[in-house]
């Protein structure tokens, strides 16, 4: 990672870590994880969200007044809306995707929660989601939500991620180990 984006992870880290605190204390953490849904969707459909969040041609104050509309019409929470307001002021608003995965690491971690990075070569389908998870809880014994993507170049099988541990079940990661092997040989 290079050293600006190590900054602005450590600024997002140290943000997610105040309101985390708050949320506890004020017991609204669910409101806060509707919060941070309501944001990731808004930056996932809104390409002039993620510009006004990171381009630095929108003034304090364009950023300010902006999202301090967005939170309203959001309905978000009242710790999620003052510090909007703050990163704005500070200019900050850049570090939001940082900041939405710290706090989403905070309450999972709150919740006893990992979260196993899924890649697979095929959209996988509620059962089989449903049995992954519970394989995977029954081997690290925590409760376990996928973040599931599909990589077609994977030919079959899957990648999965819990934290530093991977296991690579995928044809092509095999085909390359039996091209590898081959080599050696021959």
């Amino acid at each position: 990672m290079s050293e600006p984006a190590l900054i602005s992870n450590a600024i997002a880290a140290r943000y997610a870590k105040a309101v985390f605190e708050l949320a506890k204390e004020t017991k609204s953490i669910k409101a806060l994880e509707a919060d941070l849904a309501a944001l990731e969707a808004a930056l996932g459909d809104s390409e002039e969200l993620v510009s006004l969040i990171s381009s630095p041609l929108h003034t304090r104050e364009q950023q300010r007044v902006a999202v301090a509309v967005l939170a309203e019409r959001m309905a978000l929470s009242d710790i999620m809306k003052k510090t909007l307001a703050l990163k704005a002021e500070k200019r900050r608003l850049h570090i939001l995707p940082q900041f939405i995965q710290n706090l989403r690491n905070l309450i999972a971690a709150e919740k006893g929660e990992v979260t196993a990075e899924v890649t697979a070569a095929k959209t996988l389908s509620k059962t089989q989601q449903d049995k992954l998870a519970k394989t995977l809880k029954a081997t690290i014994g925590k409760t376990v939500k996928l973040s599931v993507s599909v990589d077609e170049n994977l030919i079959g099988g899957m990648v999965v991620k819990v934290g530093s541990k991977m296991v690579d079940t995928s044809i092509s990661s095999k085909l390359s180990n039996l091209q590898n092997a081959m080599k050696e040989v021959g």
